[in-house]
């Protein structure tokens, strides 16, 4: 018997009023007709840990340049307990965020014209990054239910210098397994492939999944046997809601800790402060804050899904074991008036219910007639959600 539903999580406690007074993106790109359930921000109060913090280097003066180990140390602090990867903290490098940490990274280990394989669908930055690099994108598929494909990996690192993991998976919330990543590392060893991780995800993981398998849910790239060259990008921004306080870490791998220590001296520059303070706060102090939202999320996927399925069953939502977003398959879904909604069904949602989801479109290959609903809300906001897609469909 599965356990009692909570009566409230940590998304039921700001209501849409109290959201809409936020200036960040989500709630400043369409009017106040839409719901936004498309970037990701979290509808979340912010950890008090993280607000003392921030507050106390304010009052302090201690507004300067980045400096210290102090980020470094607590991300290693929190990876040793949460998923047991034993680092250095003084063999990482802060960076600005992880995607321009990850293009820092790709100068180190590629030139001008080499390849980049990417997992089709997958977050579109990884697209426009490498390519304002001037490095060449290589799209390989994931299989039909979203796991790695070693078949087409095999084939598309022929010639490759780099393989760009998104790790737990963006936009499907797949989880790669421990066995899957090891496959990855042998192939990529094979063709002499290097692998960069984004692994901005990593800490946002279903509880519900990590006791059904006995393990933690997410596995970080360079642990794994044969991947000792790999790279990762990590960050604590998306797990406790810090999109604005931008500060990101390398990790290398045992073989890749030199190029790690080469990336230019003039990538450390972007980072905060403050956002390092932020950071550090909340892998050190905010971790019961992330354990809430880790419950609030399972919730909403079980409720979210249960309700798709009652009032839109057309509507196909991906398991996911990882990330706050639902990959929706609407390639079925039709009109009142029997019709298809197309390549881009975030387009009919927009106009015709006032909700606000992401295009799948941008994800490239098998993002067709998907779209990615941000689940990091609270379950008034995901029942109104629902209720507008249908309504959507009833206006066609």
């Amino acid at each position: 018997m599965s356990a009692p539903e909570p009566d409230m999580t940590i998304f039921d406690t700001l209501s849409l009023d109290q959201l809409r007074t936020r200036t960040s993106e989500k709630w400043r790109q369409y009017g106040p007709d839409v719901l936004p359930l498309w970037v990701a921000e979290m509808d979340v109060p912010q950890a008090e840990p993280v607000i003392a913090a921030v507050t106390d280097a304010l009052r302090r003066g201690d507004t300067g340049y980045p400096g210290g180990r102090g980020y470094a140390e607590a991300f290693a602090g929190f990876a040793a307990d949460r998923w047991g990867w034993e680092l250095d903290p003084s063999k990482t490098r802060m960076l600005t965020d992880v995607m321009i940490g990850i293009t820092d990274v790709l100068k180190v280990l590629t030139r001008a014209g080499d390849t980049v394989v990417v997992n089709t669908p997958v977050y579109p930055p990884f697209y426009d990054f490498v390519r304002d690099t001037g490095r060449v994108v290589r799209a390989a598929p994931l299989t039909a239910d979203h796991r790695l494909d070693l078949a087409a990996l095999d084939e598309a690192f022929v010639g490759a210098t780099v393989f760009l993991l998104c790790n737990p998976h963006n936009p499907t919330g797949t989880a790669h397994t421990p066995a899957e990543l090891v496959g990855l590392a042998d192939l990529a060893r094979r063709h002499g492939v290097r692998i960069v991780a984004d692994e901005i995800h990593a800490p946002i993981t279903s509880p519900a999944a990590a006791r059904e398998l006995g393990r933690p849910v997410f596995t970080p790239i360079v642990t794994v046997p044969g991947a000792e060259n790999a790279i990762s990008v990590v960050s604590a921004s998306k797990a406790w809601n810090l999109a604005g306080l931008k500060a990101a870490l390398a990790i290398g791998g045992p073989e890749a800790v030199a190029d790690v220590a080469a990336i230019a001296e003039i990538a450390d520059h972007g980072a905060s402060h403050l956002a390092a303070i932020a950071h550090a706060a909340a892998l050190t102090h905010a971790r019961g804050w992330l354990d809430d939202v880790l419950t609030g999320i399972d919730v909403n996927r079980a409720y979210f899904t249960g309700l798709l399925a009652s009032r839109l069953p057309d509507a196909v939502v991906h398991p996911a074991q990882a990330t706050y977003l639902a990959w929706v398959d609407c390639r079925a879904v039709r009109t009142a008036a029997g019709d298809l909604l197309g390549d881009d069904p975030s387009r009919a949602f927009l106009k015709r219910g006032q909700v606000a989801f992401t295009s799948g479109v941008p994800f490239g290959a098998g993002g067709e007639g998907h779209v990615r609903i941000n689940l990091a809300t609270s379950r008034a906001i995901l029942d109104e959600a629902v209720a507008r897609m249908c309504a959507a469909l009833e206006q066609a």
